[in-house]
């Protein structure tokens, strides 16, 4: 049971990392006088912010060494992608989520994938 505290706390700080994007960046897109009313980069936020929490859904259940290794990489693709276009879009908030995401990802990266060696017999 120890041994899963990280996993979920890497997850949980990644969801909310992707809720608090997605939420600044609807507002600002929605919200007239925010500067990126309407503009095409709040919208791609807000859709990297979903993809960011698919991704945390999917890496949390998959168990393949290389599988997890590629989606950790995308994973922290996507954080980086999100975080640089919040701040071309002066909403510093995305990008301080997208650094306690980066944490998270940390944290859920090292619950490595559990090696189950059977001896054989």
């Amino acid at each position: 049971m120890l041994h899963s505290q990280p996993s979920r706390l890497g997850s949980l700080l990644l969801l909310l990392a992707a809720v608090i994007g997605f939420a600044v960046a609807l507002y600002a897109w929605l919200t007239p006088l925010t500067g990126v009313t309407g503009t095409i980069g709040a919208l791609g936020v807000v859709i990297a912010s979903v993809v960011l929490a698919l991704l945390t859904f999917i890496l949390r259940g998959a168990s393949a060494r290389g599988t997890r290794l590629f989606l950790i990489i995308v994973t922290l693709a996507v954080l980086f992608g999100i975080g640089f276009a919040a701040a071309l879009l002066h909403q510093y908030v995305i990008t301080a989520a997208m650094v306690v995401g980066l944490i998270g990802l940390i944290a859920l990266s090292r619950n490595a994938v559990r090696h189950n060696h059977h001896v054989k017999s």
